[in-house]
Parts: structure tokens; C-alpha cells; sequence
């Protein structure tokens, strides 16, 4: 997560100053099933490139099967040469849970007493791998949607984190009196009231990564330092796409990327009260940037040396 965390904030830098391509990504929605996602990117230092290719089946866990898979692919841009493929979920949990402590450690006061995790699936423990990463915290409140499932995740990231876990039975509880909130769940109405949350907060908004999701009441955005990761992808299907569509926010109402504030663009936090959001709806060039990392650490480990170019015609 360190490396991974190191990786993301350079990529969000290479991001606003015009030194990555993204395409928006393409959905490819199969009724009655699930969707696919082409996630594709570039960047041009190092020049790699590459595509995600991830699906979203909501009914897998009836087959004994994730809800998310991957794939990940990265090619020598000069020469569009196959560098590797590898597993895209663990690339998504990783990088999503890097972006998030890059939002965390640039947005949030420190030092933080108290956290909040809305959700606790499959990426929530990178999560708080990553917040523990950039803050030290005293206690995480978590909360889960089905009965039980906080306290089994709990019992279960206990002994692998230096952080002490609280399941509570409600989102109300989970979120009062943090300093940081992180919802990562899949739900398409609001979980989290702007009532709820303090004064000079910080809320990495994660899930909502596809038109209709919503976690936050909208309020809560409107009253924020609102940053986004992307904002046509954010406004798509990030955590502002339903408020926008509804007219309970408008495009002004962002304040800028994580990038520009990184690169000296614009500012973030100027006041501890401040109510600060991030809206993150997972970025493919991150995937990229990071595959292209793991890429280069597997090579030398096993050949001695990175390989960056290759040549067709010696094959």
C-alpha cells in the first residue's frame, strides 16, 4: 500500500498536468446479468498503456463467485507490444484504496481520532489499509448492511490492522463524531445525512462508481469543499451524477480535482471546520500507473532488470 500510495499521488499529479489519456470508460450493460466496464489509459512518463476490463454481477455470491472481477492489460505504448495481463481485482483494491489515503492525507485535519466505515465488503479492508497509512486513529466505527457482517469483519481485519474495530448496527452511529467518513457501499439512495456529519470532517464518498448509485445526502456535497477525481466521470456516474441529474447540485458546485490541488492549482482545506469531500469513481489511469509498478517490481525481481521496450522482430 505504501508503493501503491506513492504510485497514485504521482499519477494524479500526471493527470491534471495533461501527461495521461483517458478515455471515458464504456459500459457494456447485460439485462437480467451484470455489466462490463472498458476501462482504457495512457501515460506518457513511462509510456505505457493499457485497459481495465471489469464486471459488476450483483448475483454472484449466489454461485460462490465475486460480484467484481478483472482484468488487467498493459502494453508497451511505443510499440503497443503485451507487457503482462494480471488479476484487475486486486489492482482495483489497491489503487482504489491508495486514491482514497492520497484524498485522505491531502483533505483531512490530522491529527484524526475517529473513523467511519459505511460498508465493509470486498474493498473495505484496503480502505483502512490505506487511511492507516496517512493518519493515525484511534478507533474505526464500522457498518455493514447485513445483520452480523460488521462483526465478522471485524473479528476478522482485527489481528491484520494496529487500529481498534467497533461494529455498530447503524449508519448514524458510524458516522457521528468522525473525523473521517468512507462509504463504500453499492446503494442507489442516500445513507449518510448531512446531520450526521461534524464540523471539519472529511468524506471519501467510494462508492458510487455508475449512474443511479448515491451514498451522501446531497446536502451534505453542497455544503463541502467538493473534490472529484475526474469530472466528467464524476458527473456520469460518480457520487454527484444522481444530485446533478436531479437539480440539488449544479457543475459549479465542484471545487476542482485532487490533481490540481496537488500540483499547486488550486487549494483544498483552508479552514479546520471545513466539511471537505472527495468523490472518487475509480480512475483507469491509476490502474495503469500501478500495473505498470507491479509490472517493473516483478521483472527485477525475476529477471534482474525492468524491460521497457521490446522489439517484434526477435520473436
Amino acid at each position: 500500500m505504501k508503493t501503491a500510495i506513492r504510485v497514485i499521488r504521482e499519477a494524479f499529479k500526471a493527470q491534471a498536468r495533461g501527461e495521461a489519456a483517458m478515455p471515458p470508460k464504456v459500459y457494456l450493460n447485460l439485462p437480467g446479468y451484470g455489466d462490463f466496464r472498458a476501462m482504457p489509459s495512457a501515460l506518457t512518463r513511462p509510456a505505457v498503456c493499457g485497459i481495465k476490463w471489469v464486471n459488476v454481477h450483483p448475483n454472484n455470491q449466489r454461485k460462490g463467485l465475486p460480484t467484481v472481477m478483472g482484468t488487467v492489460v498493459l502494453n508497451d505504448a511505443a510499440t503497443g507490444f503485451p507487457l503482462a495481463v494480471m488479476d484487475g481485482l486486486s489492482v482495483t483494491r489497491l489503487r482504489t484504496g491508495a486514491a482514497a489515503a492520497v484524498a485522505i492525507d491531502v483533505l483531512a485535519r490530522s491529527p484524526v481520532a475517529r473513523a467511519g466505515l459505511v460498508g465493509c465488503g470486498a474493498q473495505a479492508f484496503d480502505q483502512l489499509v490505506g487511511l492507516l497509512q496517512v493518519r493515525r486513529v484511534h478507533q474505526v466505527k464500522v457498518w455493514g448492511y447485513r445483520a452480523g457482517e460488521a462483526a465478522r469483519f471485524c473479528r476478522w481485519a482485527k489481528p491484520r490492522l494496529r487500529a481498534t474495530l467497533v461494529p455498530v448496527a447503524t449508519v448514524r452511529a458510524c458516522v457521528k463524531d468522525a473525523d473521517i467518513v468512507i462509504t463504500i457501499t453499492p446503494s442507489r439512495r442516500p445513507l449518510v445525512k448531512r446531520a450526521w456529519v461534524k464540523p471539519g470532517a472529511h468524506v471519501n464518498a467510494i462508492g458510487a462508481d455508475a449512474p443511479g448509485k448515491q451514498e451522501l445526502d446531497p446536502k451534505i456535497l453542497r455544503d463541502a469543499v467538493l473534490i472529484v477525481d475526474e469530472p466528467i466521470q464524476a458527473m456520469h456516474g460518480g457520487e454527484i451524477n444522481v444530485p446533478l441529474k436531479n437539480g440539488q447540485l449544479n457543475r459549479r458546485d465542484i471545487d476542482g480535482t485532487l490533481g490540481d490541488i496537488l500540483i499547486g492549482r488550486m487549494r483544498g482545506r483552508t479552514r479546520s471546520d471545513q466539511l471537505t469531500v472527495f468523490d472518487s469513481t475509480g480512475l483507469a489511469v491509476h490502474d495503469v500507473a500501478l500495473a505498470h509498478a507491479i509490472y517493473r517490481s516483478a521483472f527485477r525481481r525475476h529477471l534482474g532488470r525492468p524491460v521497457t521496450f521490446f522489439s517484434t522482430s526477435r520473436f
